[in-house]
């Protein structure tokens, strides 16, 4: 089997006047958020193998405080994570079916929408994956991703 890991972005900031969204940075709350999640995935053993980030400003710093605690490994920025649906982000992962575990940091709504279709083919089963939160799901090694095709075996949030 292969895992999943998604990783809603912590709490940001509120756009600031004058601010792109994408460049939000972390809050006090959502600092707190980050460690918290990291020490969850760290006492789960969870270290990926890969990591998939969208490269805004709140998912970069969560993934940062993340690899501190858990060790830096093989890290790209996909810009295409950024306000992705779920048919893109399973396009995204999709291209890299051949890593053992995949941590995949972005946004909402598509990473509660992405747990839900994964798990149950139904992208509407699931709501609220809140900031910080965590879903690691069970895929079949190799298999293209699809409605149906995983397993959600956690489910954590800060």
């Amino acid at each position: 089997m292969r895992e999943l890991i998604l990783l809603r972005h912590a709490h940001a900031e509120p756009v600031a006047p004058g601010q792109s969204d994408a460049e939000r940075p972390l809050s006090v709350r959502g600092h707190a958020e980050a460690d918290a999640a990291a020490q969850w995935l760290k006492a789960h053993d969870l270290r990926p193998t890969r990591v998939l980030c969208s490269p805004s400003k709140r998912t970069r710093e969560t993934l940062e405080r993340a690899l501190e605690v858990l060790g830096y490994t093989d890290v790209r920025y996909e810009p295409r994570i950024y306000e992705a649906l779920p048919g893109t982000l399973m396009a995204v992962l999709d291209e890299h079916a051949e890593v053992d575990r995949v941590l995949m940091v972005g946004h909402n709504p598509g990473f509660e929408q992405t747990a839900a279709l994964l798990h149950s083919g139904q992208s509407g089963d699931f709501r609220g994956m809140p900031t910080g939160g965590i879903a690691v799901l069970s895929l079949p090694p190799g298999a293209a991703l699809e409605p149906g095709i995983g397993t959600l075996t956690q489910f954590w949030w800060p």
